[in-house]
Order: C-alpha cells, then structure tokens, then sequence
C-alpha cells in the first residue's frame, strides 16, 4: 500500500473517530452515500452548464427545482437520497436511473442470470466489477428474491378475450426427491386483441393429462379469460375434453410442424423427402375439401408402405384442419410454428449451461426473467391487424365485438 493511501486511511480513522468494526462500516456508509450525493450533484452540473453555486450563469432556461426523496438498496443496506431535478423534467441521472432502486450489485446478478450465465460466469464478472466473491448458493439465494414477483405475475390479471392462445411444451431435467426427472414447462402465449403478444403463463408438470390441462385452463379462467378463438397446441393429449368443459366455443388447431414430425418417425429415411413433399400438398391447399382430398392422393401412395403415418392425418384431421376455415391472413398466424418455435429457441439459449435444475422453483426463476427480456421486444403488432380484426369480427359477430 502506497503511502498516500496509508495517510488517507488513518486522516479517516481519526477524523471519523473509529475504534470497531461497526464504527467502520457506519462510517463507509456515510461516505457512500456523500460520494453518491455528490456524483448527482456533478451530473445535474454537466447536464445544466453551471455549478450549484455559480449564480452568475444561471441565466438560462432550465434551472435547478429542489429534489426528490428516493430510497435505494446498497451494498451498505437502505439509504435515502435527495434526487436533484430541473425545471424542464429531462434530468435523468446515471448514477442511480429514473427506476432503478438496487444498486448493490444484486440487480447485476439477476441480469446476468437471466441471460443464462453459469454460476462460475457470474462469479467472474461480479468479482470484476465489484470486487465481490459470489458462490452458488449466493446466487441461489439472490435470485430467490424475485419468487414474489414471478407469483405476481403468474397470477395477474389477464384480458378477457384473446383471439389466439398458443401451447408447447419444453423439456428440462429437474431434480426431485433424489432423482433427476423430465419436466416439461407449459408455455401460453397469446395474441390480445391488439395484434401482441404476451406470455400468459408459465405451468412446470409431469404428464400432460386431462386434468393438468384443466388445472390450466381453469387458472387462465379465473384470472379474467373468457373467450378464445382458436387454441393452437402441439397435439397434447387429454387437451380437448378438457377445453370442452371450460371454453367451449373456442377452436383448437393442432400443431402442422409437430404433426409433420411425428408422422416422418414412421418413414424411413430414404423416402423421406419424398413423403414430405406429398404431405405438402394437403396443409397448401386453398380449403379444407381441397385438403382432404389431397390426403386421399397421399393415402393411395403410401398407405401400403406406412399406414401409421396416414391414419394419423385421418383420426386427427377435425383439429388439423381447423385453419382452413380462416383466411389467408389469418392462417399465416395459426398454421405456422413461428412464434412459439421463436420463443422456444430463445428459452433453450438461456438454459443451455444448465443440464440439470435444483427445483421446479429455479426452472421457473429463469423462464421468467428470460420472459421478461424477451417480452421488451414485443413491441410491433402483427402485419396486417386491422384487417384481420375486422375478419374476425364477420366471423365471430357479436361475440367478439364485445370484447374490442
């Protein structure tokens, strides 16, 4: 240590008249927050061309006005701040930004967590920037602290009409009662009436039975859901008989990729392109008679090679052919996979350091941040939507005008 820092040190300890480490800590306190105080002080003097005390430039248009109070959480624990404001309102500090109330370093750790860093990753940048040693279960226990807040926002209110509702599944490995098991979490994404999207819930489960769909369904229900055009799902047993008992006027559109997928598992490999391209002709055709008689062209070409594949098409076609009934515009939103395939790749991105999760609660911990910063982007309504809108109101009539 140079020995200006050593002057500098005991100049503190005298002054301050230290003698424990209590002393110490109440005594850097202070001088955080003076420094803090300070630095708000300097900005207020860049952002305005004149100091506090230089009363000969104040001669301008924007002028100091007072302060406000604001209490931030610090690596020293609660403080209050005088926040310096300007006549015209555009002063917005960096030191301490217009929303932000945490600036103890805890805020960083939730952003980087969020975007899927491991714990070692956290640790080096946190001990960077901040001189702090972070372990695991230091970081465990910080981003515990938004539990609350994905219970809130699980539970938030949500529209009363969403024309579309989309559901998919992804896999995780989880750990519970001293195993490692597959989970899967419930993604619902709607479109509201507006033309945007919005994640309206999250659910982690087991099997997806009737009665978890329920569960689902009902929890949507009671948080102010109560119509649904078309339900867009990726073919999930037991989803129907439950959407009878609670939406029962709402559609359901299964999930053209998945069912490509699903039935190529029957085909061998070197009459899968082929196949494919055949499949092809059934979900492009211009209407549903269209359709379906493209499946029977299909059926008598390869039916006696891979009958599984085909009568799949056949026991599911009331709820693969739904999107027919739509027009172009309107199938463009719920025949292709694009937005929830889109939102399922940016889950996995931020989930790839992680093989296995501790929890339910740490799977859901990081699909919520995740979700809160990919909601940000959110931001531009469907091509088309006042047309569509009013498609949908010749469809539908009164029992969507309702809502809009």
């Amino acid at each position: 240590m140079s020995t200006l820092k050593k002057e500098l040190l005991r100049e503190m300890i005298t002054d301050g008249n230290l003698k424990t480490a209590g002393d110490s800590h109440s005594y850097l306190k202070d001088l955080f927050k003076d420094t803090l105080q300070e630095m708000l002080e300097a900005e207020l003097d860049m952002e305005l061309g004149y100091s506090k005390r230089d009363r000969k430039s104040k001669d301008i248009d924007n002028r100091r006005n007072g302060y406000t109070q604001k209490n931030v959480k610090t690596k020293f624990g609660q403080m209050q701040l005088d926040i310096p404001r300007d006549r015209n309102g555009d002063f917005e500090p960096a030191v301490v930004s217009k929303n932000k109330r945490n600036i103890s370093g805890e805020d960083k750790i939730i952003s980087l967590y969020a975007r899927g860093m491991s714990t070692r990753d956290i640790h080096d940048q946190i001990n960077e920037i901040y001189g702090i040693e972070v372990s695991a279960e230091m970081v465990s226990k910080i981003t515990d602290t938004i539990l609350p807040e994905v219970k809130e926002w699980q539970n938030r209110p949500l529209h009363a009409m969403y024309p579309f509702v989309f559901m998919d599944a992804i896999h995780f490995k989880v750990h519970q009662d001293n195993q490692i098991v597959s989970k899967a979490a419930y993604i619902v994404l709607g479109v509201n009436k507006d033309g945007l999207k919005e994640v309206l819930g999250i659910w982690i489960g087991e099997n997806e039975t009737s009665k978890f769909w329920l569960s689902v369904l009902n929890s949507l229900k009671n948080r102010g859901l109560k119509d649904v055009m078309v339900f867009y799902v990726d073919g999930s047993s037991g989803f129907k008989q439950a959407l009878e008992s609670t939406f029962p006027n709402s559609e359901v559109q299964r999930c053209i990729i998945h069912q490509i997928r699903n039935t190529l598992q029957y085909v061998p490999y070197k009459d899968r392109k082929p196949f494919a391209k055949d499949l092809k002709t059934i979900y492009s055709a211009i209407d549903e008679k269209s359709g379906y008689s493209a499946l029977e062209d299909v059926k008598q070409v390869w039916e006696s090679k891979y009958p599984f594949a085909i009568q799949s098409w056949e026991t599911n076609w009331d709820v693969l052919s739904t999107f027919f009934k739509y027009p172009y515009e309107v199938r463009k939103i719920i025949y292709t996979t694009n937005i929830i395939e889109s939102l399922n790749r940016q889950y996995r991105k931020v989930t790839k350091t992680k093989s296995v999760f501790p929890s339910d609660e740490s799977l859901e911990k990081i699909l919520y941040l995740a979700t809160k910063n990919i909601s940000k982007k959110w931001t531009r309504r469907y091509d088309n939507w006042d047309m569509i809108l009013n498609q949908l109101i010749i469809m539908y009539g009164e029992r969507f005008e309702q809502y809009i």
